[in-house]
């Protein structure tokens, strides 16, 4: 349970950056609810918060398992043999078991889900995104280690490791932005989610998809988990989502000064530090109304 935590604890962290600029910024609450009402609602914002935290425990889980943190399962065997690049070199060392990972995630973050009936819309499109979020796998990268005399490297031994996080959270918000809205349908015995729109492309295994459209999320409105944007720092000069135009839904801002203190006047010392002096200046910042 403590590598499912740091997987939910990796979902919030990269919702929250991925968000920091929009009007919903991946707020959180205490308690088991972490993202609130907002999940619980068949929005776009809901499909993410399923996706990523599917992939975060997935993730977590496979790195716990490369660290010998857990008794039922360890590193990729599979990888074995000797490979010809640049240089030979033999697959060895801790190789990332990323099916076990993704297994464990479709037992653990399903199983809400799947008692709920798969008559469920919301269930439906709930495990349609986590399987989503465990669908987003980077290319594993390469780590090796060098053996020989002096560090001649005569030998490599070499195993695959899984890339940062932030690629699997960068993927998801393309996906976010791409989202398909679907509605139930069904088809025979069975219930299926189908696209809204004839104009919407069809959607894959690797798409998000939503079946209600998003608040705007300008005003508070506890019913619907919604903070609102009063009291969010704007950008000014900007005219994207983080500008106060937006952000502030037209509203308005407040522009006050704040002092921030830096170092500065940096010099280096010989032999070995570096001396700063503190220097202090004010700045304008600016809020929502």
């Amino acid at each position: 349970m403590d590598s499912v935590k740091r997987g939910a604890e990796l979902a919030v962290e990269e919702c929250q950056h991925q968000f920091q600029n929009r009007r919903w910024n991946c707020s959180t609450l205490q308690g088991l609810q972490v993202f609130g009402k907002v999940a619980m609602q068949g929005t776009r914002e809901s499909a993410f918060v399923h996706a990523i935290s599917s992939a975060g425990v997935a993730f977590a889980i496979t790195r716990a398992c490369s660290r010998g943190e857990l008794e039922k399962c360890g590193c990729d065997r599979r990888i074995r043999g000797i490979r010809g690049l640049s240089l030979w070199f033999q697959w060895s060392g801790c190789s990332d078991n990323l099916s076990y990972g993704i297994a464990f995630s479709q037992a653990f973050v399903d199983n809400p889900e799947r008692s709920r009936g798969i008559s469920s819309s919301r269930a439906l499109m709930n495990l349609h995104n986590n399987e989503a979020g465990r669908k987003v796998r980077p290319t594993l990268s390469v780590e090796c280690k060098c053996h020989g005399v002096s560090g001649s490297c005569e030998v490599r031994t070499c195993w695959k490791v899984m890339p940062p996080f932030r690629k699997v959270g960068n993927v998801l918000k393309e996906k976010f932005e791409g989202a398909t809205e679907v509605h139930p349908k069904r088809v025979g015995s069975r219930k299926l989610l189908v696209p809204k729109s004839s104009r919407f492309k069809p959607y894959t295994a690797h798409d998000l998809v939503y079946l209600v459209a998003s608040p705007d999320f300008c005003n508070w409105d506890p019913r619907r988990g919604v903070f609102g944007t009063s009291g969010r720092q704007c950008n000014r000069t900007s005219h994207a989502m983080d500008g106060c135009e937006l952000l502030c839904c037209g509203r308005g801002f407040r522009t006050a000064q704040a002092e921030v203190v830096e170092r500065c006047s940096c010099k280096f010392r010989w032999c070995c530090s570096v001396k700063c002096k503190q220097c202090r200046h004010l700045v304008e910042v600016h809020s929502c109304r």
